[in-house]
């Protein structure tokens, strides 16, 4: 570890921001991330940028600022924002010979010999600032109209005069004139833009009667933000599936197409659905950010004990592992994690899905085709021939699926796969409706794990507060369970879009199967018994580790109730 982020540590909790245990587990957590300690601090919670940044203005002897005024107008129009995007640098004050630069990593100095080239004779004075805050300035003022928001181009385009295009479908010369117009590609442009900076995982585009209600899903939640004009619907739409290269003269099927773009420098994949509704083509935009992604099991927000327990499972040699929840819940992101956990030159991994969420260097990735009959089974059976340790099955759909899964974890390989369920002692329930036999189960199956996603409370903008002693007696919390005695929430603010939430973590429910859950199983008892015998036996529910993080200071109680 470099000494500069041991140095960190340490400053960090000498000055009582985080305890000795919480660097501890993130250092652990570290040495399989790319990320630097100060994020991994971040992402959990335990600090909040502002704290990091004044611990490293610190430790480098420079001084920080979170939010920084843009005061160099003869600076604009002579560095590229690619370059400036790249580094994460920006020059933001020319003040006489002196030129004041924004800095997110002391570390990285070569950005500023090239500012040398630039302005010759000139003197460079640093200032250490966050990441989103440097890009904000490079978006502001480096980039042409890259600050407009979606509403500023819809304001645009009612404003201008070209032809609005009539809403007979027939005409499909003018359609793909009006879907390639540049206010319409500018308008597309802003939408997408605008979605990932706002962490939108899903843009949802919804026709009705008289108008488009475009709605953006952050952190799990679907929030309206803006309603273009009606007569801009069938441009819209078609300049989205021209993108996608789909048909954009078939409007009475389902369709579903794929963009790849970069987006301030970021690797983004968005998949497209059709959908044909009564007022129109309804389009959801699912958004991959290829470039923030992190597959750390580490950074899942798995609780210690828990991660200790799952991390053994994952490295046995044989038997079938199944993450349970409704779509939304993580269950895919969980299993890529432990796929690049265990992705080495040692072993052979390969993946049957639906869809492909994301591409996994140095893993065999396979895409069910139904229309070619290329199912979950009929995958399997294919993988199985190509001498695999480890199989991902991305979702156990059908008996024949099960059973597959079932022999060959028997048979000596390594199964990872997802059930939709409501907690992980259902997931046994599930199998034998499926038609697999309980004693299959029993001897094949090392764990069910049932999980959701809770929205972490905005670390700019969290407020303590201290709660009623009925409201913790009915939650079943002590007050000296309580960060310092006080729950947390979010006030909102612009960091948030004002949600008081910013980012998501894991809430789990681990059952490993232990001698007693087994003669359970094969006596045929039913789902609540088991879980009774597991939670006797150490296991956390939903609900218990979701109250854990709220406790904490991660989460808040109504995020927690509202999703266990």
């Amino acid at each position: 570890m470099p000494k500069q982020q041991m140095l960190l540590g340490r400053l960090l909790v000498d000055s009582n921001v985080v305890t000795q245990e919480q660097l501890d587990e993130c250092l652990l957590a570290q040495k399989n991330s790319p990320l630097r300690i100060g994020e991994i601090l971040v992402r959990k919670n335990y600090a909040d940028e502002e704290q990091i940044l004044n611990a490293l203005a610190k430790l480098y002897g420079i001084d920080a600022s979170s939010k920084i005024n843009f005061d160099g107008a003869e600076l604009m129009g002579r560095i590229s924002p690619a370059f400036l995007s790249k580094n994460i640098i920006v020059p933001f004050k020319a003040e006489g010979n002196v030129i004041h630069v924004a800095v997110a990593d002391m570390l990285n100095i070569l950005p500023i010999d090239d500012l040398k080239t630039i302005f010759p004779g000139r003197e460079f004075k640093l200032v250490l600032s966050t990441k989103d805050e440097i890009e904000r300035l490079i978006q502001s003022h480096f980039g042409s109209a890259k600050n407009e928001t979606t509403n500023d181009v819809i304001v645009d385009l009612e404003e201008s005069d070209f032809e609005i295009l009539s809403n007979n479908f027939e005409e499909t010369k003018d359609i793909m004139d009006m879907a390639n117009d540049a206010p319409i590609i500018r308008l597309v442009n802003t939408m997408i833009r605008q979605a990932v900076n706002d962490r939108a995982s899903d843009i949802h585009i919804e026709p009705y009667e008289k108008d488009i209600a475009v709605r953006f899903r952050i952190d799990g939640i679907l929030y309206k933000m803006y309603s273009p004009p009606k007569k801009y619907q069938n441009a819209i739409i078609s300049r989205i599936k021209i993108m996608a290269n789909l048909n954009i003269a078939e409007n009475r099927l389902p369709q579903d197409g794929r963009i790849q773009l970069k987006i301030a420098g970021k690797d983004i994949d968005i998949r497209i659905s059709v959908f044909p509704t009564y007022w129109g083509e309804r389009v959801v935009l699912r958004i991959l950010n290829k470039t923030d992604i992190d597959f750390s099991l580490e950074g899942l927000g798995f609780a210690p004990d828990t991660f200790d327990i799952f991390n053994t499972l994952i490295k046995k040699t044989n038997g079938i592992i199944l993450v349970t929840g409704p779509t939304g819940s993580g269950k895919s992101t969980t299993l890529y994690s432990v796929l690049v956990t265990l992705n080495t030159e040692k072993v052979n991994i390969l993946t049957v899905e639906d869809p492909i969420e994301y591409q996994l260097r140095g893993i065999g990735q396979m895409q069910v085709k139904p229309k070619i009959d290329l199912t979950f089974a009929n995958g399997l059976r294919s993988i199985l021939r190509q001498d695999p340790d480890i199989v991902m099955i991305g979702e156990i759909r059908d008996i024949e699926t099960a059973q597959i899964a079932v022999q060959s974890a028997l048979t000596g390989h390594q199964v990872f796969s997802t059930l939709h369920t409501n907690d992980a002692a259902s997931g046994i329930t599930r199998l034998i409706d499926m038609g697999i036999e309980p004693f299959l189960i029993a001897s094949s199956v090392n764990a069910f794990m049932a999980q959701r996603l809770v929205r972490n409370i905005c670390p700019h903008c969290k407020t303590a507060y201290k709660p009623p002693a009925k409201e913790l007696a009915e939650l079943g919390l002590k007050p000296s369970q309580l960060k310092n005695g006080s729950l947390f929430r979010g006030k909102g603010c612009e960091k948030c879009l004002n949600t008081g939430y910013s980012g998501r973590s894991g809430i789990y429910e681990l059952l490993p199967m232990s001698t007693d859950i087994r003669r359970l199983i094969l006596t045929h008892t039913d789902s609540e018994t088991i879980k009774e015998q597991a939670r006797k036996e150490g296991m956390k529910t939903l609900l218990e580790d979701g109250l854990q993080k709220a406790a904490g200071g991660i989460t808040t109680i109504e995020e927690v109730i509202r999703v266990s």
